[in-house]
Parts: structure tokens; C-alpha cells; sequence
């Protein structure tokens, strides 16, 4: 029986999250998820996975830990916010800093914040972390926070923005730096390095030199009319004194960050900053420590992941490419080449000391994420043994690929059921990929296409414009033109796969989520040519999503101002009159990326039009469904729905929603 057969096994499938190899060499970490015993919600573990031998489990709390990082000890740091009575001052509300030393035993608590500690990075005997904090005497910040939670106040009073964040509230605290030393027992000598940061450490991402004298980090400048810019600073651990390392008008610089380990250059992600004729575009950037001179790497490759190789004269970059994502070794002084030759995607990478290989979490469309170890010289990959056994696939994947009107090459995965053929045609559902800036290439615990297979479906997911790895000729063509031209590669690849004989071109849908749930609206508006459509957390009118989405900026500069003639021309809502395929509308209130204004003016606009139509809404859950209970009810309802419409069965109401 497959995983894939009943959704609630399929959502207790185990998912490795990380990859850390240890200074020595000899053990890898991984955090890995998998479902708590009341399955009702996710927890995190982590394992070990020793070089010569099998993964075994470390650590085991109600509470989960996450964040691990090694100490030059090889000790494992780690956040979790389960409760340690031996600390005066601990507190299981929050995520604390705990120590696991490598000779074995258990875990200590080392150090808490009121406001929780978050991501920490050590070198040496030096640890920074971040952690967030109330505005006022840090000595009374646990009675105001006290004292706010007893009279039951939630309200954050904003002077900028934003205010929000894919899923969560800003404020009122506001994220700062902190550095300790490790002691016997606990962090020694805490204290604040960026008590005048503001807002400006918001997401901030930062690494130490390997010396831990300096921590490299963005930092966000705050500008008029709602506008920002993301430099890259250092700050001397011993005193707090910032100065800035990379600024430009033009682009923001910012995660992921890379120290090389002869402490004298920095690597990063330069992004251009876009308007309304350019388009977004990311490199890998590489600058002098002391001076902060630098120059761009890798031309084409937006930077994903990055390890320095241990005598510092070249990086291995993650990057998508061409439906993939390879590593690829970028040597200072020469042109970059491309390490892995498989169909994988990488993330998660590390290079041993001594030079002699890459390791990182390998998968693809067909493929969970397991560790994996990339000869160094050779490209050679080797699988390791997981924490997490991968589960079998009912089905193949197949590669196709179409020429578009404007003689573009658009190319795709598509997953064929078992027992596909021409006697037998599976039924067919494009499922177009979010982002837009982004590509189908790996593993999808939120999208799954094989659940699909197994009831039967043949699932197109192909990478039309605006999609990464294809050069940015790709994403220019789709710039500022979203519905037309993304529909017009669309079109062009589906004709490709409805060709095929083991595909029914007669029983079509098509579905997507954020923005291939805006073009999932788009369809529906613009073509009669599927059955059913589903649409999940999609923009519906753009000049209303413009201003309430949380991150107004980024959107305005590729649209304009709302009312302006892009968005005349690119909103679903305008074609709503010619609307008549089926709809599911799904939507989760907590979602600020894509607020839940969008769906219910959507919802609307179809019961006022009677277009055939249900609507899945959840009350908790965000962008995403994160929850298990959700993920079962998700997918029982885009099945039964595409049942319906597709294959012409009963509406059948399934009993999680009921």
C-alpha cells in the first residue's frame, strides 16, 4: 500500500528539514518533523547521521528543537522552548539556547531572553544570537511583558511599515544581536550588541567570521514613501562598533551569507531593486571584509545556498537551473562549472575540511530530501543513510518541453500515474507553481502531485516565464505582463502534453496557489478550456491587493501605483464576466501575503454571477496549510471537487470538512 493511498499516512511521512556537518567531519545533524503523538501538529528532533554508521536520534522534547548549530568542540547548540527546572529563570513560553555536549548526555539549557532567542551562530568561544525586545530599560522588560499579558493587551501601535509579515504581526518588540561566551555551565557575559537597530534587524540574516571577532549582518535603512534599502554591515563583537561593508541605491544585499574560512571575504545575495521596466534580479556577491570591495560571480545564478571550500579560493553555490538545482563550484579566479550532473535539487550544503566532498539534502519532483555526499573532484553522489526513509513514488517523471508563440523553449515536469497509456488515458491537471520568481524543481511537501497520481491524474508542472534557471531573458519576458504572457507559455506546454496518448485531453483542470493562484484566475477568466479550476491563496483585484498585502513596496514597483494601466490590464477580476468553469476557492484568514480579502471578494463576485463554485476556507492557518488536520481536509476536498468535474462522479462532501 502506498503512502500516498491515505492522506493521514501521507502527512505522518517523517521530513528531514536541515542539514549541519560537524567540525571534525565525522557526523552530519538534521532537524526532522514528524507528526506529534497527538496528531494534531508537527514537532522537530534532531538526529545524527555518523559518516560510518546509521542515523540515530538526539534529542526528545514536547516542545521540539530547531536552529542547531555545531561549536568548534563539536558540541551542538540548539532552540527549543522546553522547560528546564534547573534554570531559576527558565521558561517554557519561549525558545531557549541549549547545549548538547558531543561526548553524549543531556542537554543543558545556557541562556534565555524574555522574548525568546531565535537563530545563533558561534566560533570559538564566541556565540551571537538574536533575540526579540521591548523598547525601554532592558531590565524591566520581564514585568512589562508581565505586566502586558496581564491585562490582556495585544495592541501594537506602528509609526512605519510594515506592520505584518507573511504570517505573522510585527512588533511590539524588535529583533536585536546579542553576544556571550560559552561557559562550564551557561553563556557568560551577555549582552546587547545593536541596542540602536530599530527595525532595521527585521529578518535579518548574519554570520560570525571565523574568529568570532565580527558579525556580518543585513541590515534594513528605512526611506521615505514607504521604500527601503538592505545593506550589509560588520559589527565588532568586542565593542558594538558598526560600520557598513556593502550599500548601493540600486540593490539590496542580503541571505545567504558565507564567511570564508580565512576570515577575508564575504559572499551574499546582491538583488537588483525593480521598477515597473526591471526586473528582478539576484547574483551571487563576493566582497573584501577589510575594504568591502567586490564584484558579482556566476552570472544567470540566483543564489540559493553557499559553502565556502575550506582553503577559501572557491564557494560551492545552489542555484536553479534548467528544471534542477546543482551545486555548482565557483572558483575566485575562473568561470564557474557545474558539480552535480544529476536531476536533484541541493540545499543544505557543506564542505569538509579537508576538501575531499560536499554534502547537502538532495531530492527532486520524485525524490524526498535525504542526505547525500557530492565528491568534490568528481561530482560523484553518493546517497546516504536518512533519518527519514523516502517513500516510494506510484508513478514516473517525465520531462517535456513546448515552444511558446515567441519562440521561448518552456519545459516541465510531468508525473504519470502507474497504468498510464493509450488504452488507458489518466486524466489531466496543470498545477502551476507560486513565487512568481521561482521554479518547479524539488521535493513538495505542501504541493504534492503524487497523491494526485495515485487517484489517477497525469500532472503537468511546467516552468513558464518569470520562472528561475532559465536565464533572465525569462523572467524579463514576463515582467509587468503576468496573465498574457505566462498563459501563452502555458498554453503552449499543455498542448504538448494533451498530444500525448496516454493523456485524456478531454478531462482537464487546472489549480495553483499565491501566484499560480492568481493565474489559476486568470484561466478561469480568459479560457473554457479546463473543467474544474482551483485556486488557492490568489490575488483576485489587484488594486486592491496593492495596498494591503504585507509587502506593498515590492509589488508597487513592478505594477506602479494602483489605478495605473498595468493593473487595468492584468487583473482576473476585470474577466469575471466570462467566467464559467467551477471554481474551488481555498484561503487561510492568517495569510497577510495574500490577504483573505482577496478570496472573499472573489467568493462574492462568483455566488453574485452564479458561477458554480465552493469555497474552503481555514481560520487558522496562513499562506500555507500547515496544520495535518488541514492537509487532510485540502487535498479530500480538491479531490472530491475535481471528482466532480473531471471525472464526472457524485459531489461527495468529505467528512473532514463536514
Amino acid at each position: 500500500m502506498s503512502a500516498f493511498d491515505d492522506i493521514r499516512d501521507y502527512v505522518a511521512i517523517p521530513r528531514v528539514l536541515s542539514l549541519k556537518l560537524s567540525p571534525d567531519g565525522s557526523r552530519l545533524i538534521s532537524a526532522v518533523q514528524a507528526l506529534n503523538p497527538d496528531g494534531k501538529s508537527y514537532g522537530t528532533a534532531l538526529w545524527a547521521i555518523p559518516l560510518d554508521g546509521e542515523p540515530y536520534r538526539l534529542t526528545r522534547s514536547a516542545k521540539g528543537e530547531t536552529a542547531a548549530v555545531f561549536t568548534d568542540a563539536g558540541d551542538v547548540l540548539f532552540t527549543s522552548a522546553r522547560p528546564d527546572t534547573t534554570v531559576k529563570d527558565a521558561t517554557d513560553e519561549v525558545p531557549a539556547l541549549w547545549l548538547l555536549p558531543r561526548a553524549g548526555g543531556e542537554a543543558r539549557q545556557i541562556a534565555t531572553r524574555p522574548g525568546g532567542i531565535g537563530a545563533a551562530r558561534t566560533a570559538g568561544d564566541v556565540v551571537v544570537f538574536a533575540s526579540d525586545v521591548f523598547d525601554g530599560d532592558e531590565s524591566t522588560e520581564d514585568e512589562r511583558r508581565k505586566a502586558r499579558k496581564d491585562a490582556g493587551t495585544s495592541a501594537i501601535l506602528h509609526e512605519g511599515y510594515p506592520v505584518r509579515y507573511w504570517d505573522h504581526d510585527l512588533g511590539p518588540a524588535r529583533t536585536r544581536l546579542f553576544t556571550g561566551r560559552l561557559g562550564a555551565d551557561r553563556l557568560e557575559d551577555v549582552r546587547e550588541l545593536t541596542p540602536d537597530a530599530g527595525e532595521a534587524l527585521r529578518d535579518a540574516a548574519f554570520e560570525l567570521t571565523p574568529d568570532g571577532s565580527t558579525v556580518i549582518v543585513t541590515w534594513r535603512r528605512y526611506l521615505s514613501g514607504g521604500d527601503s534599502r538592505t545593506d550589509l554591515v560588520a559589527i565588532d563583537v568586542a565593542t558594538g562598533r558598526r560600520r557598513t561593508l556593502l550599500t548601493d541605491e540600486t540593490h539590496d544585499f542580503g541571505g545567504p551569507i558565507a564567511v570564508s574560512p580565512d576570515g577575508t571575504r564575504v559572499a551574499c545575495a546582491r538583488e537588483r531593486i525593480t521598477s515597473t521596466d526591471v526586473s528582478v534580479r539576484v547574483e551571487l556577491w563576493i566582497a573584501d571584509l577589510a575594504g568591502g570591495e567586490g564584484r558579482a560571480y556566476a552570472p544567470d545564478l540566483f543564489p540559493m545556498d553557499l559553502a565556502w571550500a575550506p582553503d577559501s579560493s572557491a564557494l560551492y553555490l545552489v542555484a536553479d537551473h534548467q528544471g534542477r538545482r546543482p551545486v555548482f563550484h565557483v572558483p575566485l579566479d575562473g568561470e564557474h562549472t557545474r558539480l552535480t550532473g544529476d536531476d536533484a535539487a541541493y540545499l543544505g550544503i557543506n564542505a569538509s575540511a579537508d576538501g575531499a566532498y560536499v554534502y547537502a539534502l538532495r531530492s527532486n519532483i520524485a525524490l524526498a530530501p535525504a542526505p547525500a555526499r557530492i565528491d568534490a573532484a568528481t561530482g560523484e553522489i553518493a546517497d546516504l543513510p536518512s533519518p527519514a526513509p523516502r517513500p516510494e513514488v506510484p508513478g514516473t517523471l517525465t520531462e517535456i518541453s513546448a515552444t511558446a508563440d515567441d519562440g521561448a523553449t518552456v519545459r516541465g515536469w510531468l508525473v504519470l500515474p502507474e497504468g498510464a497509456s493509450a488504452d488507458n488515458p489518466a486524466p489531466f491537471l496543470l498545477w502551476i507553481h507560486g513565487g512568481p520568481v521561482a521554479s518547479w524543481n524539488d521535493w513538495q511537501w505542501r504541493w504534492q502531485s503524487w497523491i494526485m497520481a495515485q487517484r489517477g491524474y497525469a500532472v503537468l508542472m511546467p516552468d513558464p516565464c518569470l520562472s528561475t534557471g532559465y536565464g533572465q531573458e525569462m523572467i524579463d519576458r514576463g515582467w509587468g505582463a503576468w496573465g498574457p504572457r505566462t498563459q501563452a507559455d502555458l498554453d503552449a506546454i499543455v498542448d504538448v502534453a494533451l498530444a500525448r496518448d496516454d493523456i485524456d485531453n478531454e478531462r482537464v483542470a487546472a489549480m495553483g496557489g499565491s501566484f499560480g493562484g492568481y493565474m489559476a484566475n486568470w484561466l478561469a477568466g480568459h479560457t473554457d478550456r479546463y473543467q474544474a479550476i482551483v485556486t488557492h491563496a490568489a490575488l483576485w483585484n489587484l488594486d486592491q491587493f496593492a495596498g494591503t498585502t504585507d509587502s506593498s513596496l515590492y509589488w508597487q514597483r513592478e505594477f506602479g501605483e494602483p489605478g495605473s494601466e498595468r493593473y487595468n490590464q492584468l487583473s482576473p477580476h476585470l474577466a469575471l464576466g466570462k467566467i464559467t468553469t467551477p471554481m474551488l476557492v481555498i484561503h487561510g484568514d492568517k495569510d497577510y501575503r495574500v490577504p483573505i480579502g482577496e478570496s472573499l471578494r472573489l467568493w462574492w463576485d462568483l455566488q453574485r454571477t452564479d458561477v458554480e463554485s465552493k469555497f474552503l476556507y481555514f481560520p487558522d492557518e496562513n499562506h500555507w496549510i500547515l496544520k495535518p488536520g488541514n492537509i487532510v481536509a485540502w487535498y479530500e476536498t480538491v479531490l472530491a471537487f475535481l471528482a466532480q468535474h473531471v471525472l464526472g462522479e457524485e459531489w461527495k462532501r468529505p467528512d473532514s470538512v463536514a
